[in-house]
């Protein structure tokens, strides 16, 4: 079967259908005026819909000074419009019994809903507005600082969600990647509305947003509503193409220099991470990554879970993962267990991968990881909200739509040898270590 994807370029054609997938879905692709760029997913059969706005903005783009503006407009945005009070966006969702969210990632920015398809005009209109004509007042946010700052007193009373930033930290060093989403409490005590409002007039601009939808959609209805909307909204349409999608900047001399941050809490469980740097999300090999990951640490039959959970009763959690950005990423392997067996279950967890490195994998695990990704891919696809998320994606980090077939087939044509490569060129970088529990700051464990 030969792979292709279908290209979504930033300049030339207007309108296109990227695939009819199977099952009758349609996708479908349109760049408005002003840049902003439309794509749907009609799925027959189904009576809802899920709509999201993404922003290609993430905490990497915040300057000094602004650390945590990002996080801080996502609240912000449900504070109110020139239109809306923040009751009332509650209330218009409420009333359908739609669900309404936002996320902030390192790189982007989305706020979404799902809804009935009747209520899919409701979606639009409110999201819509939210988007580009957030009052961002003064009394709102000094009001939401002290929610975020709720919000990250209760991420660092939890010491997996601790040793997660950690990692981050200590792998990528000083470049942007490695700063926390949401701020620390000192950012987000110093920034003021003026940064806020002028992080967001930089920002959201037309030519970054992206809207996708997927369930019950039609697309011309879909492309027409958005026009309608910003219209109303008054948002400046002025650019001719959609902004150029992230290329990712120089890293810094420390990025990827293995070291190892203790973080001493008074916790009867160790929290542990040991990582190394990664790939970009758009290097071929991620696919020979996943099935690793999936291989190592991504189920119950996974190598760590065997090795450490099922034969040596050494933790209950244990797993792989990876995070993969425009120009960077990093690949982890966690645990929490009894702080006494924390040294040992560092050591496992790093012979695992070396083990991989250096003898390869079997050939029904290699099955059974490929397995696993196909499974989670379309499974994960009966949700309109997962493939909402996937034409986002296509969209700001892939600059090219995959079918899903396509999809399966780069992961069946993963070989054992190309799960080896990739396990031997992380095995052979410097690893960093993060653990949060009750040790010495100065407590030495084995890379």
């Amino acid at each position: 079967m030969a792979l292709h994807a279908v290209p979504l370029p930033l300049s030339g054609e207007t309108s296109s259908t990227l695939s009819g997938e199977a099952g009758g879905a349609l996708v479908r692709r349109t760049v408005l005026p002003g840049g902003v760029r439309v794509l749907s997913e009609h799925v027959p059969g189904v009576r809802s819909a899920t709509l999201g706005c993404w922003v290609g903005v993430g905490s990497r783009d915040e300057a000094p000074g602004y650390h945590g503006a990002t996080h801080f407009l996502e609240h912000l945005l449900f504070k109110g419009t020139t239109r809306r009070s923040a009751l009332d966006i509650a209330v218009a969702f409420d009333a359908v019994g739609g669900e309404a969210n936002a996320v902030t990632g390192k790189e982007h920015t989305c706020y979404y809903a799902r809804v009935l398809d009747d209520d899919l005009v409701l979606a639009g209109d409110v999201i819509t507005d939210m988007v580009t004509s957030a009052t961002l007042l003064p009394e709102d946010v000094d009001a939401e600082r002290g929610v975020i700052l709720e919000e990250l007193a209760m991420n660092d009373d939890d010491p997996a969600d601790v040793v997660h930033e950690r990692i981050a930290e200590a792998v990528l060093g000083d470049h942007p990647l490695g700063r926390p989403i949401g701020g620390t409490p000192q950012t987000i005590a110093s920034i003021d509305a003026g940064r806020i409002d002028e992080h967001y007039r930089q920002h959201y601009t037309s030519d970054t947003l992206v809207f996708t939808a997927a369930g019950s959609v039609d697309h011309d209805a879909l492309c027409a509503l958005i026009e309608r909307e910003l219209d109303r909204s008054g948002i400046t349409r002025t650019a001719a193409v959609p902004g150029p999608r992230r290329v990712g900047t120089k890293v810094t001399a420390g990025h990827g220099a293995g070291r190892t941050v203790v973080v001493r809490r008074p916790t009867e469980q160790a929290n542990v991470i040991l990582a190394t740097t990664g790939i970009t999300a758009t290097d071929d090999r991620r696919y020979a990554l996943s099935v690793l990951n999936a291989i190592l640490g991504g189920g119950m039959s996974s190598r760590l879970f065997q090795q450490i959970r099922e034969q040596r009763g050494l933790a209950y959690s244990v797993y792989s993962f990876a995070a993969s950005y425009a120009d960077s990423g990093y690949f982890g392997l966690y645990a929490g267990c009894t702080p006494s067996k924390a040294h040992q279950v560092v050591s496992l967890m790093s012979a695992e991968l070396e083990r991989i490195a250096e003898q390869g994998v079997e050939g029904d695990e290699l099955a059974r990881g490929i397995g696993q990704m196909r499974g989670g891919l379309v499974l994960g696809l009966e949700d309109t909200g997962s493939r909402m998320t996937r034409l986002g994606k296509a969209e700001l980090v892939y600059g090219e739509y995959q079918t899903i077939d396509d999809v399966l087939a780069r992961m069946d044509a993963v070989t054992a040898e190309q799960v080896r490569d990739i396990a031997a060129e992380l095995a052979g970088r410097p690893r960093s270590l993060a653990v949060v529990g009750p040790f010495d700051e100065d407590t030495a464990f084995p890379l």
